[in-house]
């Protein structure tokens, strides 16, 4: 009997240390159609916002720590309370990673969708976000103005004599991969949030893995680079690469990169090839972004393969 009354007083006396989880004001919350809202804040909002309700059951401690310490890591990688203060396609942007998460089942979290059933989103509501991101609609042909911008591009780049550009590194101090040009297609991929299209090519060591099938674990030194043009499509409706648009690398090395899931992550973007992001921090974007393919050594990329398993 005391030993029960022991716990019993333990027990309540921990209610009492309580970290604490405020609500800051909304300063600039996500604009979207109130269909779309309803659905994030049935099953977002409740972490990725400053608009936390937590359910009695996460008001006991130790389940309110656990639930304090989501929250606020939660909304550092995105609160949807902030997100309406950035430009539109940002937001898209955002979202469009928040739909994949979803997709792919990392969001809401497993063990957070165990005890909270009502934050499932359903098929039903993923087509609805899957709409808004990318509506359907007759595909037009590219303005004139846009594929006048791509070829004066693609002359530009291809003129005789023109001189390297010189790109600075990327902001956690990884060097540009100018050689990238010279790698092999692995596979394709298309962002139907911003109307990319999207070609994935492979070093050296990423094809050898590929012949091989050692890609999970991918061996060190392999390097991926995910190069981005806008679509262009013409009057018949088929989409062609428009003006380039970005290129993203992710370069494998288990001990210099083990702080970001063995992983370097770095990314240039538009014609002038400016690195992408203000400090070393960017990298988390990266990481959260693919954590849902942990399984998969973090990467979504399916290679190609033909008859022989080649790539």
């Amino acid at each position: 009997m005391f030993a029960v009354s022991s716990l019993l007083f333990i027990f309540l006396g921990l209610q009492f240390v309580r970290p604490r989880l405020t609500n800051p004001p909304v300063t600039a919350d996500l604009q979207a159609p109130p269909e779309v809202k309803q659905i994030l804040r049935n099953s977002c909002y409740s972490c990725h916002s400053n608009e936390t309700r937590l359910p009695w059951f996460d008001q006991v401690v130790p389940a309110y720590w656990l639930a304090a310490g989501d929250v606020r890591e939660a909304r550092r990688h995105l609160n949807f309370s902030e997100l309406g203060s950035r430009p539109p396609a940002l937001q898209k942007a955002a979202l469009f990673e928040a739909v994949n998460q979803i997709q792919l089942g990392a969001m809401p979290l497993p063990s957070y969708r165990l005890v909270h059933h009502g934050a499932i989103v359903t098929p039903a509501q993923l087509a609805v976000l899957r709409a808004y991101l990318h509506p359907p609609a007759p595909q037009t042909a590219a303005p004139a103005a846009d594929v006048a911008a791509a070829d004066a591009q693609f002359s530009h780049w291809i003129r005789p004599g023109a001189a390297p550009l010189k790109v600075q590194p990327a902001p956690n101090g990884i060097e540009f991969p100018a050689d990238y040009k010279n790698w092999k297609a692995i596979a394709s991929s298309d962002r139907f949030d911003n109307h990319t299209m999207r070609v994935i090519l492979g070093n050296d060591i990423a094809i050898k893995a590929i012949a091989e099938h050692h890609i999970n674990p991918w061996p060190d030194g392999t390097t991926f680079a995910k190069v981005a043009w806008l679509q262009q499509p013409d009057d018949k409706g088929i989409v062609h690469s428009g003006q380039f648009w970005q290129v993203e690398f992710m370069i494998r090395d288990s001990a210099k990169y083990a702080s970001t899931k063995g992983w370097g992550w770095a990314r240039w973007r538009g014609s002038d090839l400016k690195p992408y992001g203000t400090s070393a921090n960017f990298s988390s974007e990266c990481v959260n972004c693919h954590t849902p393919m942990r399984k998969n050594d973090y990467v979504f990329t399916m290679p190609i393969e033909g008859r022989q398993g080649q790539p």
